[in-house]
């Protein structure tokens, strides 16, 4: 089959699609997916430029996000049967295991069916960022009816279902972006207020729409300054969560001095450390979500869909910072 192989680390151009061995079923329990279409996420640039999480992990196939049709399936297998499309979050993280290629085996524990609604490409596009949010949201911040939430970064893939699932929750959702364009389109998913952090400071604009309270909750999807900066924006006794590492310069006695529970979300943590209960509540979301695409209350934005060839293209893409919604490779 056709995959775009990772042999080092260091910028896209190690990327390169060659011709690799074809994946079998070798357990009673996997099923063998031809894959439609297959999401590129910031993690899979990370990895490619640092390092993947797996020693040794090289040559890889990155790419976490897959779906697509189940062509052969294991003895044991119950829930898959030859012919049903499929969406899941496995593999990328280091070995030919990833989504980037034409063919993926997987167990059927980590498989939930697609949305009936929704074509290949925002299918593959949604997984990771789905259960990133939701895991951030609910799971982490405990996120009510009741709060205030501040989603950094709205338009990116995660900010932009964190904003829907706030709203469906029933949250007030202020948001911050980079140019007016993408403050339509966090407009147009329900967001509350945004806020366009290039022209002004986002923490005097957030105290001032929330009456000098500050977000009850804080989603931070950019790290560095925006999480610093984030701990005086969030309310005494709120949550700051954040999916990066803050780095050594944080002022934490601020951030004991507010109260703040300070949280991390990871959602490669159950792959990374073999945790199945942990898997199951992911494909448990999953499910969730499907249900809430085909309903029409959420919806999944695409970037742009390119051939897998244009791997490194795509990488460029993500790493140029410009994106809005989600960017896919078709096989």
């Amino acid at each position: 089959m056709k995959a775009v192989v990772m042999r080092e680390t260091g910028g896209p151009e190690v990327l390169s699609l060659e011709e690799v061995e074809t994946p079998e079923v070798t357990s009673a329990t996997q099923v063998k997916v031809r894959i439609e279409a297959a999401g590129v996420n910031p993690v899979d640039t990370k990895l490619r430029s640092r390092g993947l999480f797996l020693p040794d992990g090289t040559p890889a196939v990155l790419g976490c996000d897959g779906a697509g049709v189940v062509v052969e399936t294991g003895s044991q297998v119950t829930q898959f049967r030859s012919g049903d499309e499929v969406w899941y979050c496995d593999g990328g993280l280091g070995g030919l295991h990833g989504n980037y290629a034409e063919y993926a085996v997987i167990e059927e524990s980590v498989c939930c069916k697609k949305p009936v609604s929704v074509d290949f490409v925002h299918a593959a596009a949604a997984p990771l960022v789905l259960i990133t949010a939701w895991e951030a949201l609910f799971g982490r911040a405990r996120l009510t009816n009741e709060k205030t939430l501040l989603v950094h970064a709205g338009a990116g893939g995660v900010g932009h279902v964190a904003i829907q699932l706030a709203k469906q929750a029933g949250a007030r959702v202020l948001t911050t972006v980079s140019t007016k364009e993408k403050q339509a389109f966090v407009a147009s998913l329900g967001a509350d207020e945004s806020i366009l952090y290039g022209e002004h400071g986002f923490v005097d604009q957030v105290l001032e729409l929330t009456g000098g309270a500050g977000a009850d909750v804080v989603l931070d999807t950019v790290g560095g300054d925006v999480f610093k900066a984030s701990i005086d924006a969030t309310s005494p006794y709120g949550d700051l969560v954040t999916l990066l590492d803050p780095g050594p310069a944080v002022n934490w006695k601020e951030a004991r001095n507010r109260n703040l529970r300070v949280g991390f979300t990871l959602m490669l943590t159950p792959m990374l450390r073999h945790l199945p209960q942990a898997r199951t509540n992911q494909v448990a979301i999953l499910s969730d979500c499907a249900q809430m695409i085909d309903s029409g209350s959420l919806r999944i934005h695409v970037s742009d869909s390119l051939p897998l060839d244009q791997a490194v293209k795509a990488h460029e893409l993500i790493e140029q910072g410009r994106m809005q919604g989600k960017l896919v490779l078709i096989p």
